[in-house]
C-alpha cells in the first residue's frame, strides 16, 4: 500500500511542470558551484504569467535565459518529437549558452531519467534524445518546425547586427505559428530596432488591457523594486535632492518605495525602474550619453515653451534618401532653448517651408534665420535650374518667414566635438523635440562585427539626419556663450515702474489685458514692465487704450517712442531709460 502510495506520488511529482523545474535540474552558480536549479521570483513570476508570444526586457541578469533553457529542455525530456531551439546573437554565446544551460544539465539529471531518455547524438550546439525531442542553439534558425523559439538579447542584435535580424524577423519570426511558444528577450539597446517595436507594441496592448491571441505578444519587464533583497537599512544613507525628485517620480507613476528601498538604490543606482527609464538609458557607443546623461540630471529637457519677443530660428539637414529634419530653436540670454522638431519625407522643400507656416500660424512664431546646410546650393533640377537656396529665399520672403543662411560644412568629428560643447547650453522642451531628443540619444559609432569593435565613424540610421541637423548649431555657435537676439519688434513700451509708481498699479487693469501681454521683470534697483502690444495696433491706437487708465501715459509713451527711435537695438538699456526719466 505505501510503494502504491509513493508510485502515486512520483507520478503527480513527475506530471507537475512546475516541481520538475524546481527539483531535477542543477547548474553552476556564480562561483562556479554546482547547485540545484530553483525558480527565484522573477523565473517563477514569469512561468506563471508566460504567454505563447513573450517578449522580455530585462532591467539587469535576473537568470531568464537559464530559466529558458531549462524550460524547454524539460519539455524535450518529457514529450516526444519536440524541437526547441535558441538564436544567440554571437558564436561563443552559442557555445556557452548550450554548454552551460543545455548540455550540462541535462547530463546532471537523476540516472534513471536520463536512462530513459539516452542522448542519441549530442555536439558542441545540438542535442538529440532518444524520444526523437531535440534542442539546438545557432546564430540563426529556421522557426517553422520549431515548437519552442527563445531570441536572446535580440535588442543587441538588432543594434550591432541589423542584417542578422532582418533574417532573424523575416525567417524565424515570421514564420512563426499559431501554438508555438516564442520567448524574445535582451537588455535595453536603444529606442531603435524590431526589439523596441515589439516592447511598444506590448506596452500599448498592456495598458489597453487587450486581449491577447496566440499571434500577439505580451510584454514581461522586472524591475529592481520587485526584487524583495533589494532592501538595505536607511540609517547613515543620505538621500540627495535629486534621489528624493526621483523617488517623487516614482511616487507619482504609482510606485511606492520603502525607506529600506530608497537607501538600496542610493547605494547601487544602477537598474531602471520602469520600462521608459531602460530604453532611456545610454546606448552603447553613443556619442552624447554623458552629454545627455548631464542634461536628465540638471533638469534641462522638460517643459521649455516658446518664448514670446524672440525669433523663432531653424537648422536643418537635407537627407540623402529624401527624409529632411529641421530643428526649431530659440536663442536666449546665456542659452538655446529647442521648441520643435519634425521629420518630412517625399514632399521637398515646399513641405517644409508648409509645416513651417503652420507652426507659426498656430504658436505665433516669428521665424528668424533658417540655417541651411551647404548642399542647399545644390541646383533643383525642377525649378529651372535654380539652385535650393535661391528657391528658399524665395519661397521665404513671399511667405514672410524670415531669412535664409548657409551654414558651412565642418568634418565630421569636428561637428560632434562641438555638439558635445554646445549640450551643456542647450535645454529642450521634451513634448516638442520628443523624436529629435531621441535622434540624440541613439546616434552612436558604426559597429565593425568583423573585428567586434566600433568604428570611429558614425552610424548612418534614422538617428543620423536629427543628430546631423542638430549639429549644425556647433558650427553657428562656435566658442559659445550665445547672446540674446533682438526681441521682436511687438515690444511696443517699456515703463520703469519704480520711477513713476502711478503708472505700477494700472498696468493690470483687465480693459488692457484685454488688448495687451503685461509682464513684470525685475532687474537689480529697477523694476520694469513690459507691454506686448499687438502687431496691428498703431501708437496713436495704444495711446488711447492708456489713457483711459494712466494720468501721463500719453506724453511718457510719446517721449518714450521718440527716445526709442534714437536708439539702437543694443543700447536700450537701463542707463538711458533712467537718465531720460529722471530728466
Amino acid at each position: 500500500m505505501a510503494r502504491r502510495a509513493d508510485f502515486q506520488t512520483a507520478v503527480d511529482q513527475f506530471s507537475d511542470w512546475r516541481w520538475r523545474l524546481n527539483n531535477l535540474y542543477w547548474i553552476t552558480d556564480k562561483s562556479g558551484r554546482r547547485v540545484r536549479f530553483e525558480m527565484n521570483w522573477t523565473q517563477m513570476t514569469f512561468f506563471e504569467e508566460m504567454h505563447y508570444l513573450n517578449v522580455l526586457l530585462k532591467a539587469r541578469q535576473l537568470g531568464l535565459t537559464t530559466f529558458i533553457q531549462i524550460f524547454m529542455l524539460d519539455a524535450c525530456v518529457f514529450n516526444r518529437d519536440i524541437r526547441a531551439g535558441t538564436i544567440a546573437h554571437t558564436l561563443g554565446d552559442v557555445q556557452t549558452i548550450f554548454r552551460d544551460k543545455i548540455k550540462y544539465p541535462y547530463d546532471n539529471l537523476p540516472d534513471g531519467i536520463r536512462n530513459a531518455v539516452p542522448v542519441v547524438r549530442a555536439n558542441q550546439t545540438e542535442l538529440l534524445l532518444g524520444n526523437n525531442s531535440s534542442i539546438r542553439v545557432g546564430t540563426s534558425l529556421r522557426s517553422g518546425t520549431l515548437q519552442y523559439l527563445h531570441i536572446s538579447e535580440y535588442g543587441k542584435l538588432c543594434a550591432k547586427y541589423p542584417q542578422k535580424a532582418r533574417e532573424v524577423r523575416t525567417g524565424a519570426l515570421n514564420t512563426v505559428q499559431a501554438g508555438q511558444l516564442v520567448f524574445v528577450e535582451s537588455t535595453r539597446e536603444g529606442q531603435e530596432g524590431h526589439f523596441y517595436t515589439l516592447c511598444e507594441d506590448g506596452q500599448v496592448k498592456q495598458r489597453q488591457a487587450a486581449k491577447l491571441t496566440e499571434l500577439d505578444f505580451k510584454f514581461h519587464f522586472f524591475p529592481w523594486w520587485k526584487e524583495p533583497q533589494y532592501a538595505i537599512a536607511p540609517e547613515g544613507v543620505i538621500v540627495t535632492d535629486a534621489f528624493a525628485k526621483y523617488f517623487r517620480n516614482l511616487a507619482d507613476q504609482g510606485i511606492a518605495l520603502t525607506d529600506r528601498q530608497k537607501a538600496w538604490y542610493v547605494k547601487k543606482a544602477e537598474y531602471p525602474s520602469t520600462p521608459a527609464e531602460a530604453f532611456e538609458a545610454s546606448v552603447e557607443g553613443a556619442y552624447y550619453a554623458d552629454q545627455m546623461a548631464v542634461a536628465d540630471a540638471e533638469e534641462r529637457i522638460g517643459v521649455f515653451p516658446h518664448v514670446e519677443g524672440y525669433p523663432v530660428d531653424t537648422i536643418s539637414d537635407i537627407g540623402m534618401d529624401d527624409t529632411n529634419s529641421v530643428w526649431l530653436f530659440q536663442v536666449l540670454p546665456g542659452r538655446v532653448r529647442m521648441i520643435g522638431y519634425f521629420e518630412h519625407t517625399g514632399t521637398g522643400m515646399d513641405g517644409m517651408l508648409d509645416e513651417l507656416e503652420r507652426r507659426g500660424a498656430e504658436h505665433g512664431y516669428v521665424y528668424g534665420v533658417h540655417n541651411m546646410p551647404h548642399d542647399i546650393k545644390v541646383r533643383e533640377w525642377t525649378r529651372g535650374g535654380m539652385t535650393r537656396i535661391e528657391v528658399m529665399l524665395r519661397e521665404v520672403k513671399a511667405r514672410g518667414l524670415g531669412t535664409v543662411r548657409k551654414i558651412e560644412r565642418a568634418y565630421v568629428h569636428d561637428r560632434i566635438n562641438g555638439t558635445r560643447r554646445i549640450l551643456a547650453k542647450i535645454e529642450f522642451d521634451q513634448a516638442g523635440c520628443i523624436q529629435g531628443i531621441k535622434c540624440l540619444r541613439n546616434y552612436r559609432k558604426d559597429w565593425d562585427e568583423d573585428l567586434s569593435v566600433f568604428r570611429d565613424a558614425p552610424l548612418h540610421n534614422w538617428a543620423s539626419h536629427g543628430a546631423d541637423a542638430f549639429g549644425g548649431l556647433a558650427i553657428i555657435f562656435t566658442g559659445l556663450a550665445p547672446e540674446p537676439l533682438k526681441p521682436h519688434p511687438v515690444l511696443r513700451i517699456m515703463f520703469l515702474i519704480e520711477k513713476i509708481p502711478r503708472l505700477a498699479a494700472p498696468l493690470g487693469m483687465d480693459t488692457l489685458g484685454e488688448h495687451f501681454d503685461v509682464d513684470v521683470i525685475g532687474a537689480g534697483e529697477a523694476t520694469w514692465a513690459l507691454v506686448l502690444g499687438r502687431p496691428s495696433f498703431g501708437v496713436e491706437e495704444i495711446t488711447t487704450l492708456m489713457e483711459e487708465h494712466i494720468d501721463h501715459g500719453p506724453a511718457i509713451l510719446k517721449q518714450w517712442i521718440e527716445l526709442r527711435a534714437r536708439l539702437t537695438p543694443f543700447n536700450r538699456g537701463t542707463t538711458d531709460l533712467t537718465r531720460f526719466l529722471d530728466e
